[in-house]
């Protein structure tokens, strides 16, 4: 039942109205009474009897059109076990809400909306609403326990191959990766690890490697961050395989169309769907490929509960399926080097020789001679280095792309005299500056500080302490006047830019891409990236430099890469090298040192203080579990973490579960949000 109640999640069986029997089918939204109430479930199986001896009847199908698949609901019970939540919150999450006018249009267009021709179970008596645990949480992609997959191992099925050998193209370029299409094309399950060169059009390698599965007669499934990636991937699968042999499902694009893209997927017209995090249960027949580009980006992480991650649904579908897995991107995360050293995965990488040909020439501001001759260029926010870098690639007649970690004016000012953070006078927020002639406002509240005056010191003049995106344009503008400036970031995002001198200001993850590449690259205020309090914080860094690096023209006579750092820090080097290997497997070791994921499954219990030490007090943990905290949280909140190891992941999600039912049978006032593995840990 559509019901988030931990203690009710689990399978209740109904009777089938005979007035029912031939809509009530595995698949469709139904509504039953339960508690006197009217509540929406999903119809799971039927079957001839039951062990209850007294049952209620289904009240209604919603609709005929079974829009839940078996592998996708088998796929939801696995994700709700590994992220200790209901099945109830991920099939919200699975199943886009439905769209009748969608569903009706393309019925009266000829083609029916069920997915499903032959009726299933005509003369069987009742259901099941819901879906009984199971071992498929099992089967997830814990590289702990999965055996070992290569380009040359078989998958689970071998479809016969329905089209002509595919051309690896861009994939000659590494030494593994045309072994990968070989073996996505004869119907195998390589399981790959890719790190893309500077200036790769990993667009077109993930069309390369979708009309490879799709020769081999399977389909695939690919999702990306936002809808910029989107919108590259969708025009690559345009020219390769072709238009109109995938479907873009996505939230952005309103419920009638992803509505109607859901279905088409479900019915299997389309073989191969793309999308956005929502795509990621998307059902899609005969799986081959599940795939994810830029695994590190935060928009893989599902702020709603239970908060599961793309790349860990995807390699657990994989897992479940059989199918191929491919986690891409620049830079590396210490989860995907985790799959590369237990085997799960293997890596494809370029030899060293290709990457210097490729990479663009690099150097961070620490080695600038300038340094020597004047140690205040050491602060300067463009040191000499960055400036003169710029002014070559403008003279060229080529765009410079600066790249800046906060967009607004002054997001944070400080009192001019004794420095002091400027903090609102009615919640304590931070204060920042809209522009140059603008007032104080908090970025909490809203409210205007007009007559501020720092209690430290009475001062009331303000000095920036991080300079944003527009104030950055501003400086540059003058510094470079003449040249038209544009700004990308969270107003508006550009997409493309002219091949033509100019100079782009963007935030992180809203670099447009330059005809011909970019003539220099700037990396500013690289402190605001090392220094967060994050346990991503250098991974993070590296991932945003990486991505900002490969839209430079590429070779060591096209385009120039400074980045505002010291060079001897491990993320500058991983950089200057194009090494994103070489800082995941530092990153991952130091994190097995400390005991931080993806080393061990750790699991985050934030609340009130009572609910929280309700909630562990009533769950069985592994006796090898560590209990960490308390620290504060947000709004008078705190949290707790408990740490155990990876061959213990599932029996703290199954405690953690089993204690929060307890809490919801018991009608405990105070919410509980559990996370397993979250992003951000402080």
């Amino acid at each position: 039942m559509d019901v988030p109640l931990p203690h009710l999640d689990r399978p209740f069986d109904y009777l089938v109205p005979e007035a029912l029997d031939a809509d009530a089918r595995p698949g469709v939204r139904v509504k039953v009474r339960f508690a006197g109430q009217l509540v929406d479930g999903w119809l799971l199986e039927r079957v001839a009897e039951s062990a209850h001896p007294k049952l209620a009847y289904l009240e209604k199908v919603v609709s005929p059109v079974p829009v839940l698949s078996p592998e996708v609901a088998r796929l939801a019970r696995a994700v709700a076990d590994r992220y200790a939540g209901s099945l109830a919150d991920v099939l919200r999450l699975a199943v886009p809400p439905r769209h009748a006018r969608a569903e009706k249009a393309l019925t009266a267009a000829g083609t029916s909306a069920d997915p499903d021709r032959a009726p299933d179970a005509a003369g069987e008596t009742h259901v099941d609403v819901g879906v009984a645990p199971s071992a498929a949480a099992d089967a997830s992609a814990d590289p702990d326990r999965a055996p070992a997959a290569s380009p040359a191992d078989p998958g689970s099925v071998r479809p016969e191959p329905v089209g002509a050998p595919v051309d690896p193209r861009g994939w000659r370029d590494y030494p593994a990766g045309p072994a990968l299409i070989r073996a996505l094309a004869d119907g195998r399950a390589p399981r790959a690890v890719w790190s893309a060169l500077p200036g790769e059009d990993w667009a077109e390698r993930y069309a390369d490697a979708v009309a490879a599965t799709v020769a081999g007669g399977r389909g695939a499934l690919v999702v990306v961050a936002d809808a910029r990636d989107l919108d590259r991937l969708d025009a690559a699968l345009t020219a390769v395989p072709g238009a109109g042999r995938h479907v873009r499902l996505t939230a952005a694009d309103g419920p009638a169309a992803r509505y109607r893209a859901f279905l088409t997927a479900r019915r299997g017209e389309a073989r191969v769907v793309i999308g956005t995090r929502a795509a990621m249960f998307a059902p899609v027949e005969r799986l081959g490929l599940v795939a994810v580009w830029d695994d590190g980006d935060d928009l893989h992480a599902e702020p709603r509960a239970p908060y599961p991650h793309t790349r860990e649904v995807l390699l657990t579908r994989a897992q479940l399926t059989g199918a191929a897995a491919l986690v891409g991107g620049y830079a590396r995360t210490a989860e995907a080097q985790l799959l590369v050293e237990t085997g799960w995965a293997r890596e494809v990488v370029a030899d060293r020789a290709t990457v210097r040909a490729r990479m663009p020439a690099m150097a961070p501001t620490g080695d600038d001679p300038q340094l020597a001759r004047d140690p205040g260029a050491a602060s300067a926010r463009l040191p000499s280095l960055a400036w003169t870098t710029a002014r070559d690639a403008l003279r060229a007649d080529l765009p410079v792309l600066v790249q800046v970690p906060r967009r607004g004016y002054l997001p944070s000012v400080a009192c001019a005299d004794c420095r002091a953070p400027a903090r609102c006078p009615h919640c304590a927020g931070p204060l920042s500056l809209p522009s140059a002639q603008g007032t104080p406002a908090c970025r909490w509240c809203g409210r205007v500080a007009a007559a501020y005056a720092c209690p430290e010191c009475g001062g009331r003049r303000l000095r920036a302490s991080v300079t944003g995106a527009r104030r950055t344009a501003e400086e540059l503008g003058r510094a470079f006047p003449g040249v038209p400036v544009r700004t990308s970031g969270r107003e508006e995002v550009l997409a493309t830019v002219p091949g033509g001198a100019g100079l782009v200001i963007a935030t992180p993850g809203a670099e447009p891409v330059a005809e011909g590449g970019f003539g220099a690259v700037l990396l500013l205020d690289s402190w605001a990236l090392l220094t967060r309090a994050d346990l991503r914080a250098g991974e993070e860094a590296l991932r945003r430099w990486m991505a900002a690096a490969a839209l430079a023209r590429p070779g060591a006579a096209g385009g120039r890469v400074v980045v505002v750092a010291d060079g001897a820090l491990a993320p500058v080097q991983s950089l200057l090298r194009w090494d994103a290997a070489w800082f995941a497997e530092r990153e991952l070791a130091e994190r097995r040192e400390l005991g931080f994921p993806p080393a061990v499954r750790m699991a985050s219990v934030t609340g009130v203080a009572e609910a929280v030490a309700d909630l562990l007090a009533g769950a069985r943990l592994p006796d090898d579990a560590e209990v960490l905290g308390p620290v504060p949280a947000e709004e008078g909140r705190e949290r707790m973490l408990v740490r155990v190891p990876r061959a213990r992941a599932a029996a703290l999600a199954d405690a953690l579960h089993a204690a929060a039912g307890q809490r919801s049978a018991r009608k405990a006032v105070d919410p509980v949000r559990l996370q397993v593995d979250p992003l951000s840990l402080f």
